[in-house]
């Protein structure tokens, strides 16, 4: 089961290169890819179908201990930026 978050509804990915980079209110760092490159979304996400189906893939292979101490995203990065893309377009 993935996670629902009552109210929240579209945003664009951002690529953070480093990671001491802090997170703008009202978005969410995430970790994508075999290089776990840092990626600052809208929180707005998190209630989107198709994104929430990516937190359900996260839960089920990590449960709630992400190796990078974020919340880690199981999926190629050129999956996740398509994906992102279209919710921008939300």
């Amino acid at each position: 089961m993935g996670f629902s978050v009552p109210g929240w509804a579209s945003f664009s990915a951002t690529l953070a290169t480093s990671k001491g980079v802090s997170v703008p209110k009202g978005y969410l760092a995430v970790y994508v890819g075999e290089k776990m490159r840092r990626f600052m979304i809208p929180i707005t996400y998190l209630s989107q179908p198709s994104f929430q189906e990516l937190l359900s893939q996260a839960e089920e292979e990590f449960g709630y201990d992400h190796p990078t101490g974020g919340l880690t995203i199981p999926c190629r990065e050129d999956k996740f930026l398509s994906l992102t893309s279209q919710l921008n377009r939300v």
